[in-house]
């Protein structure tokens, strides 16, 4: 993701709380430095028992204070926090994210999140029973709902043989996405409305049509979105991952239920995007389970409304459209011209175009993908979904 904020330094105040995730922290603090920030290492007493006081000193190049009486002359338990651009907390435990939605100050940490005023940005981590147990859910609505930004958490490998929701986003991820919240809002006041994971038509009460989407980029562009300062709505079908705190998220699970949520709201759109993987066939359930010897009769398939192309069809002069070709071939040449192709039948107005199969492009891995214009040369993508996801809000932004 691209980060929009000044060229000046900020003054940020990286917390770092007592998870296995505290090394990737490191990285956080390295690439603010590198960036021209400056930056405030807050560790608490866990999280130096994974990293050391040396190493924060070190990478941020400033003293790192660790005790609520450090620098009492100089207020420093109020200072740091009225000082700061930026707060960003990461690892977020699930300890953390219960005292800090319950105002406890009971560290130095605590006591510069209670005196900021600064933009605040968790990215929490922890196991995945930690992380959908509900007093943490609604430790996190608590803090969503007063305007906290949170990155995260991904799925993937855990500490030990776990493996689940609960994983840190990656470091640069995280220092994008913090950079975009102090940055300029161009996108303040105006409605995005955002597709995402894949569609299930049911054929009988066990069985469905599906497929391999996870519903990543989706969830990426939300984020994005939100970042930018717009009110986000992404609707959405089965996904893999953790939906974003701070957009509104309609479940629509079949091709049925998204043609009806998105054209109920794309009106009051100012941007649509649509990244969500559409069954194109569907069936009239069966009410019982079909068997084998049944099937001979099982229903025969129709195809679902085409919900770009009604949208195209419809849209303003001043409503954006983008939409995504997922395909398959192996030639630069023919995925663009199948995204052409595709801009015009659904009278886009952006199409990224990217490759997918059995190990390419779903999930929360690196991508790459072509974001196509009507005019001028199509864009090469890469990255992370979030970095990609940047990227397209960067060209849909530009004049």
């Amino acid at each position: 993701m691209t980060a929009r904020h000044s060229e000046s330094s900020l003054r940020v105040v990286l917390g770092v709380t007592g998870g296995i995730a505290a090394y990737k922290a490191v990285q956080i603090a390295r690439s603010l430095v590198t960036k021209g920030h400056q930056v405030t290492v807050i560790p608490t007493a866990s999280a130096l028992k994974f990293v050391g006081r040396p190493t924060w000193e070190a990478i941020s190049r400033s003293d790192v204070p660790v005790d609520l009486f450090d620098g009492v002359a100089e207020v420093t338990h109020v200072a740091l926090g009225q000082q700061a651009d930026l707060v960003i907390v990461a690892p977020a435990t699930a300890n953390f994210l219960a005292h800090y939605a319950h105002g406890t100050a009971e560290d130095l940490l605590g006591t510069t999140l209670l005196a900021t005023t600064a933009p605040v940005v968790l990215a929490p981590a922890m196991h995945t029973e930690m992380w959908e147990n509900p007093a943490t859910t609604e430790n996190l609505a608590a803090l969503v709902a007063r305007g906290i930004h949170v990155i995260g958490p991904e799925a993937g490998p855990l500490t030990g043989t776990d493996s689940g929701p609960g994983r840190m986003s990656e470091p640069e991820d995280i220092v994008d996405y913090a950079l975009s919240v102090v940055g300029p809002r161009p996108l303040a006041g105006q409605k995005v409305l955002i597709s995402a994971g894949g569609t299930r038509e049911p054929i009988d009460p066990v069985r469905f049509i599906g497929n391999r989407s996870t519903g990543a980029m989706g969830v990426a562009l939300a984020q994005a979105a939100a970042s930018l300062g717009a009110e986000v709505t992404l609707v959405h079908g089965a996904l893999e991952v953790t939906p974003p705190r701070g957009v509104e998220c309609v479940f629509a699970p079949t091709a049925a239920d998204m043609h009806t949520e998105m054209t109920a709201r794309f009106p009051d759109s100012s941007i649509a995007i649509m990244a969500a993987a559409v069954a194109d066939w569907s069936v009239e359930p069966a009410a019982e389970k079909l068997t084998k010897d049944e099937a001979g009769s099982w229903p025969e398939m129709a195809q679902t409304p085409d919900i770009a192309a009604e949208l195209g069809a419809s849209k303003t002069a001043e409503q954006r459209l983008v939409v995504f070709a997922a395909e398959t071939t192996a030639d630069d040449e023919e995925l663009l011209a199948r995204a052409r192709a595709k801009m015009q039948s659904k009278s886009a107005d952006v199409v990224v175009a990217n490759r997918v199969g059995e190990q390419v492009g779903f999930g929360q891995t690196d991508t790459a993908v072509w974001i196509v214009q009507r005019s001028g040369a199509p864009v090469l993508s890469t990255g992370s979904k979030l970095t990609v996801a940047g990227h397209l809000f960067d060209v849909l932004l530009s004049p």
